[in-house]
């Protein structure tokens, strides 16, 4: 007779706040994907169990306060200069994980050419790259991601690309680098999505351990205050206008 003690019964899945979270409320507008995506690399660092041996660079725009939210050494860079900056960090200290994390006007405007050069170098960092097409801190001024057509507050008609010129697709650019090893874009609007780009930041981070070159992880994400949508809208419009210009995918996988 078996005994109902000798029954190994399934676990169930818990989830729960990751421990490198902080206590902080966090700032981000409702709907917003950065709160996601901070809870993504919180659980990676947790998981890998690097707490003590991680430092990310948060420039200026909506991700400038990340140092409240995720429990790890930081450095603040000047807007644009986080890849600069984390290329410093990391040939200093090339034991630690070093990790930028940037929006679109960040990274594909004022941080241009040290996203460029830092990549064609081939340091050994991660780029988490936020993609909403719009500047969503400083009160939502078209991007160089910024769609045509799509409406900001300095395009009040749609951009248009005889006079803004076209978005940039700056992440298949970088990917043409030899110094960049692992390219993605991933997005976090549904638990299938979230998984895929945990895999991905997961992978990014690994990257390091193996000296490969620079991993970047695009995530495309909505701005539902600057889009001046509701946050179910703005998740149905980046689906139906965004993911057709920024299709999701690895782009470079060496």
């Amino acid at each position: 007779m078996i005994d109902i003690k000798d029954i190994v019964k399934p676990e169930n899945l818990v989830f729960k706040k990751s421990r490198v979270l902080t206590d902080n409320p966090m700032h981000y507008c409702p709907g917003c994907s950065h709160g996601v995506v901070h809870n993504l690399i919180a659980e990676i660092i947790e998981e890998m169990d690097i707490q003590d041996n991680v430092i990310g660079v948060a420039p200026v725009g909506c991700s400038v306060l990340a140092y409240n939210y995720i429990d790890i050494d930081w450095h603040e860079a000047a807007h644009g200069r986080a890849p600069a900056l984390a290329t410093g960090i990391k040939r200093l200290m090339p034991e630690k994980f070093v990790f930028t994390y940037q929006g679109d006007g960040d990274l594909a405007a004022i941080g241009t050419a040290e996203t460029i050069h830092a990549c064609n170098r081939g340091e050994n960092i991660t780029i988490v790259f936020i993609n909403n097409g719009i500047y969503g801190m400083t009160g939502g001024q078209m991007a160089p991601t910024t769609l045509e057509g799509m409406v900001a507050s300095t395009c009040p008609s749609g951009r248009e690309h005889a006079r803004d010129g076209y978005p940039i697709k700056i992440t298949e650019l970088l990917a043409q680098l030899p110094g960049t090893c692992y390219v993605t874009r991933q997005a976090v609007h549904t638990a299938g999505s979230v998984r895929k780009t945990k895999k991905a930041l997961r992978k990014a981070f690994e990257n390091q351990t193996r000296n490969r070159g620079t991993s970047i992880v695009e995530v495309v994400s909505t701005c539902n205050s600057g889009w001046k949508m509701s946050p179910v809208k703005a998740n149905d419009w980046m689906v139906e206008n965004m993911f057709p210009f920024y299709p999701l995918g690895d782009l470079k996988d060496e």
